[in-house]
């Protein structure tokens, strides 16, 4: 590893982390140095950085799930102008949430938002900081909940997202290929600080400090992050099934307006075999479009007013 001895050279095995519990107490101490250093060095002043508040850090860690940071900066402010409190975000219309989510990736996540932003508000309006209260609101899930316990509160837990994983496996695997997360999970927890009594080395500076190192590592080096078992591939967008559901919701969120609040079927087609002919593929049926509107519908995305079609 460089700066820090690598686990899996051993004994000429090359198997790494398979053939122990943990990398030794020097080793992980070498690491830990490694990054804080490097963390020191990369750190970047992100707009979310600069908060505690709970709700906001959560806003941004979805907002940042398989979304380039330079996309979020900006979004992020213009959401907190429009929902500044998770309050807020409970009251508003799910169309309105939607409608400021689109170009930030799967609309699942928004929906998400707003389903527990309104589990949080109605229990009082104030975010918890227990990792079993966060991941059971509606999609928190284990990253997303270590990182707003670690950002907001400045909590230990598992925070293992991408650019983290792209650190261990570059420091501690780096001849090894499908490292599953399995191998990784007991590094993390046995480096990240317990508590925040030291300011420089706290569980909010040592996560940002990988986070920092892992974007440096993958902008540097081939990503490590590929190298994880967990790493997938995304599938091709344009053309695809995913497509279509979000141009079907831009649809209904374009005609919010209209004196009839949406679009009727026929219409939605036209417009949806319009976007399909204008990008070079073919016409769409209604069949299509009732499929597609039967399925958004079904997750809570759209409803149907006797003939016409609502986000």
């Amino acid at each position: 590893m460089p700066g820090v001895s690598r686990v899996g050279a051993t004994s000429g095995e090359g198997r790494g982390f398979s053939s122990r519990a943990l990398p030794t107490e020097e080793e992980l101490a070498s690491f830990r140095a490694t990054v804080l250093l490097r963390g020191r060095e990369l750190y970047r002043d992100l707009p979310w950085r600069r908060t505690r508040d709970p709700y906001a850090i959560w806003i941004s860690e979805v907002m940042l799930q398989q979304t380039q940071v330079s996309r979020v900066d900006g979004r992020w402010q213009h959401w907190l102008e429009l929902f500044p409190t998770v309050d807020a975000l409970a009251a508003a219309d799910s169309a309105d949430v939607l409608g400021e989510w689109q170009g930030l990736g799967y609309n699942r996540r928004a929906l998400s938002l707003w389903r527990a932003a309104r589990e949080v508000s109605a229990a009082g309006g104030r975010m918890p900081s227990d990792e079993a209260a966060l991941k059971a609101l509606p999609g928190i899930g284990p990253a997303t909940a270590a990182g707003i316990r670690a950002f907001a509160f400045d909590l230990p837990g598992v925070y293992l997202e991408t650019n983290v994983r792209a650190v261990l496996l570059h420091e501690f695997f780096p001849e090894e290929d499908a490292v599953a997360d399995a191998s990784l999970v007991p590094i993390v927890r046995a480096t990240c600080p317990k508590d925040a009594s030291n300011a420089e080395d706290d569980p909010r500076t040592w996560y940002y400090a990988l986070l920092d190192y892992g974007a440096h590592l993958k902008a540097t080096v081939p990503n490590p992050s590929r190298r994880s078992r967990s790493h997938v591939r995304q599938s091709r967008f344009e053309g695809s099934h995913r497509q279509k559901r979000a141009e079907v919701l831009r649809i209904l969120l374009a005609h919010r307006a209209d004196p009839r609040g949406g679009v009727d079927l026929d219409t939605l087609s036209v417009e949806l075999s319009r976007e399909e002919v204008a990008a070079g593929r073919s016409e769409v049926d209604a069949s299509v479009a009732q499929t597609l509107l039967a399925e958004l519908s079904k997750e809570g995305f759209c409803h149907n007013n006797g003939n016409i079609w609502c986000a």
